[in-house]
């Protein structure tokens, strides 16, 4: 057992439109994450909200995620996309990881729906962004309220990591600088 990353609904259109003074932070931190989950084996599951009009995932994250393919949905929350669940159960995982957009609707709804499953859920703070600040703030709030964990990608990185000692830690260390 271990963890799974979520990246919601982080496309083109959709993101454009968030907060300018976080996303840059946003997408740079969601790579650090997908960049990680990668080099460690952490199995990553990637939401598409609508592409017809809201666009593809982000390509320079698509690069990063290499042949993962993002299951398309019109649910807000992932819980209500189809096969969503069924890649959560094939990944193994027991613990999820959320990153993306928007952090007040998809991302906070699909932690609710989890956590309401039972399910170890966190939302990692510095990864996920809204149109406005104040959203953002308000949805990881209610994250929190509803028995998610609000993390940093930093804390998770080195939770995946789990000690200094290792060719991956000297490889990831350098992308937390």
């Amino acid at each position: 057992m271990g963890d799974v990353l979520v990246v919601v609904d982080v496309q083109e259109r959709l993101f454009n439109a968030m907060d300018a003074e976080r996303r840059d932070e946003m997408i740079a931190n969601v790579k650090i994450l997908a960049a990680a989950a990668r080099r460690l084996g952490v199995p990553v599951v990637v939401t598409e909200q609508y592409p017809k009009g809201l666009g593809a995932t982000l390509p320079e994250l698509r690069e990063l995620l290499g042949d993962t393919a993002p299951l398309v949905k019109t649910a807000f929350s992932c819980c209500g996309a189809d096969g969503f669940a069924d890649r959560l159960r094939a990944s193994g995982a027991d613990h999820i990881v959320l990153v993306g957009l928007e952090a007040h609707v998809c991302v906070l709804l699909t932690a609710l729906d989890l956590a309401a499953q039972g399910a170890h859920v966190s939302v990692v703070a510095d990864a996920v962004c809204s149109r406005r600040a104040a959203s953002v703030e308000t949805g990881l709030a209610e994250a929190r309220q509803g028995g998610a964990v609000v993390t940093s990608t930093e804390t998770v990185v080195f939770r995946w990591l789990g000690g200094a000692d290792s060719d991956a830690f000297r490889e990831l260390s350098k992308l937390l600088r």
